[in-house]
């Protein structure tokens, strides 16, 4: 699972579809496309991190939010997100749209992430089963913990979870 291949969806910078392409090629062309962000809290009001998988094609070994990809053609971008949440952590929960954002980071292996960024959050307390070719480890962590953390050294966790961790962060204090 950490490198399937299949087409993902090109948009512009409107989220709207101007084509579709395999997701390697995508990346390695640094094309805008859509994605999804998914992040879970528990009843404590603590987020699910997961650290990816040190066989994923970026970021492997950086802690992150409960799980990112790509919808595929065809695909909402909310079923996108239910599908990888039970294929990475083997749960699904109602997941409420909070908000959009575009970023762009590359990698030391040559690929971009360039996304248009569909965030989704949801709350569980049940059990997890992580797919080990994709999650290395796994935790709940407070938002005080992960601010402290992200501030102290930023290179343990993911370009896109730096980013979108200050919204999710005000998100919720509007909720």
């Amino acid at each position: 699972m950490n490198n399937p291949v299949h087409d993902i969806i090109l948009v512009n910078e409107r989220d709207e579809q101007v084509g579709t392409m395999e997701k390697m090629e995508a990346h390695r062309k640094a094309l805008l496309h859509r994605a999804f962000s998914v992040f879970i809290f528990n009843n404590k009001g603590e987020m699910l991190l997961q650290q990816r998988a040190r066989g994923k094609y970026h970021s492997a070994g950086l802690w992150t939010n409960a799980c990112c990809s790509h919808p595929r053609p065809g695909e909402t971008t909310i079923a996108g997100a239910q599908r990888r949440l039970k294929e990475e952590l083997g749960f699904v929960v109602p997941l409420q749209k909070a908000f959009d954002f575009i970023y762009k980071a590359g990698f030391d292996n040559g690929l971009t992430e360039n996304e248009f960024d569909h965030v989704f959050m949801g709350e569980y307390e049940g059990e997890i089963v992580p797919d080990p070719s994709e999650v290395n480890a796994f935790c709940y962590k407070s938002m005080d913990a992960i601010r402290e953390e992200l501030e102290a050294d930023p290179g343990h966790y993911t370009a896109w979870f730096a980013i979108a961790f200050p919204l999710i962060k005000a998100h919720r204090k509007g909720i």
